[in-house]
């Protein structure tokens, strides 16, 4: 009995930090969203002639490949993202790599 309670603790500790890390990389996400450019991502992506990163995520139009390649390369009026998103300081201080910080302001976006 004691060692499955211990179990049990274990894995609900385990679980317990893995909803934090998310919640973590969620919180970088935004701040990803928020300041990139100086000016953060909605200053283009909340006006309704340009694309509406959330919406497409949610609705599967905008898979994380094409996310990916699209901030790495730019896009049409979209210059390169990664200098601009790795030079905020919350994904210095997390230590992200650019995989981890597209990921965590893709997760964003998810929500």
């Amino acid at each position: 009995m004691k060692k499955s309670l211990s179990a049990l603790a274990g894995i609900a500790l385990i679980a317990l930090s893995g909803q934090a890390l998310a919640a973590d990389e969620i919180k970088v996400g935004k701040k990803i969203y928020d300041r990139a450019f100086g000016r953060g991502c909605g200053a283009c992506h909340d006006i309704s002639s340009n694309p509406q990163l959330s919406a497409l995520i949610k609705a599967g139009e905008l898979d994380k490949a094409s996310f990916s390649e699209t901030l790495k390369n730019g896009k049409n009026g979209m210059p390169k993202a990664m200098a601009a998103i790795m030079a905020i300081g919350p994904v210095k201080k997390a230590g992200y790599s650019e995989d981890e910080a597209i990921d965590a302001v893709y997760k964003f976006l998810s929500k």
